[in-house]
């Protein structure tokens, strides 16, 4: 089973992602980290030398092979969901979940981050607070059509939203049918906020999306 973090940029799902993965006793990689260490060149750089194409490429190539992974939290790229064949394995893989803020609460984060500006290309002509609010209209029916679970990064520290993940995560393995081993043995306790998955990278995740 793979949880996956999706969002848009400056949601929080890095920053999330990590402790989220320390409660389950899971491994977790950021996806944009990954290609870029794979590529040797900034996701910036594989933009100016080979365009957004061949980024996206290179993006499907290695979500597919990381959303084959057991016991994995994968922070994806903010338009990963725009391939169809990537939504459909993550839905597949397992619970997805949506971190979503408002247009303010991303354009200050973004302002006051460092690597915005090194590592990551504007993706619009506009760039700036209109390509924020241009994205997020496109975007937001592929969030919502992949999410399990919802969670409002405005204004709840990181342990707030790790705690509620931890909780919803449990109640969408609770529901889900065809879940191994038992539901019952999918939680412990609430200190420990462990989550135990199906122990075979094969088993599928056949909770769907809400």
């Amino acid at each position: 089973m793979v949880i996956t973090l999706i969002g848009y940029r400056g949601t929080g799902k890095s920053t999330l992602a990590a402790p989220l993965a320390q409660r389950l006793g899971w491994e977790w990689l950021d996806a944009d980290v990954e290609l870029e260490r794979r590529a040797g060149r900034s996701i910036q750089q594989i933009f100016a030398t080979d365009g957004e194409p061949e980024f996206r490429r290179l993006e499907r190539e290695l979500l597919a092979e990381l959303l084959r992974r057991d016991r994995l939290v994968i922070a994806a790229g903010g338009g990963a969901i725009g391939n169809e064949a990537t939504r459909a394995d993550l839905k597949a893989a397992g619970p997805v979940i949506w971190l979503q803020a408002s247009a303010d609460t991303i354009e200050r984060r973004l302002a006051t981050d460092p690597t915005t500006g090194q590592r990551r290309p504007n993706l619009t002509s506009s760039g700036g607070r209109a390509e924020i609010e241009r994205l997020l209209a496109l975007r937001e029916p592929w969030y919502r059509e992949c999410a399990t679970i919802t969670l409002d990064t405005d204004t709840a520290g990181t342990e707030p939203l790790v705690e509620e993940a931890i909780r919803q995560l449990a109640t969408s393995l609770s529901r889900a049918g065809g879940v191994s081993p038992p539901v019952e043995h999918l939680t412990d306790s609430a200190a420990t906020g462990g989550l135990t998955p199906p122990r075979s990278p094969a088993s599928r995740w056949d909770g769907g999306a809400t």
